[in-house]
């Protein structure tokens, strides 16, 4: 476990970080009983410091149906832009978001023709790889 400190709207906060193994099971650690609380930027209310981390994870919207296909992060980085909302309709090949990684912008793109139906990141979030983008029916 390595220590951090972090400032967040002026206010300090001490958390402890486990560095997780490379496996597509691991599952986000409980908090610990003496992990630090802090307000939701959404919602203001407390919550453990791993929640920002959780809060990436959340689950799919009720209009998300079965057949569904989900895009995902290629890479870690920082969503530049989004170019659909939900209800629009992309053609293969079109760019659906521009994601910096390493400096650089990498244009992400519709691997199909279909309606966008859950739009999981806006511009200026940070994702990590594999993490859900954009789903279409």
């Amino acid at each position: 476990m390595e220590k951090f400190r972090i400032t967040l709207n002026g206010q300090s906060y001490e958390v402890e970080v486990e560095r997780l193994s490379n496996t597509a099971a691991a599952q986000p650690a409980a908090p610990a009983a003496n992990a630090a609380v802090m307000p939701s930027p959404r919602t203001g209310i407390a919550a453990p410091a791993s929640a920002p981390a959780a809060a990436a994870m959340q689950t799919p919207s009720a209009s998300v149906s079965a057949g569904a296909k989900t895009l995902a992060a290629p890479m870690p980085g920082k969503v530049v832009a989004v170019n659909f909302t939900m209800g629009a309709f992309v053609k293969k090949g079109e760019v659906v978001l521009v994601l910096e990684a390493m400096k650089m912008q990498n244009e992400i793109l519709a691997p199909e023709d279909g309606q966008v139906v859950d739009v999981r990141v806006h511009a200026g979030q940070t994702v990590r790889s594999g993490e859900p983008l954009v789903t279409f029916s």
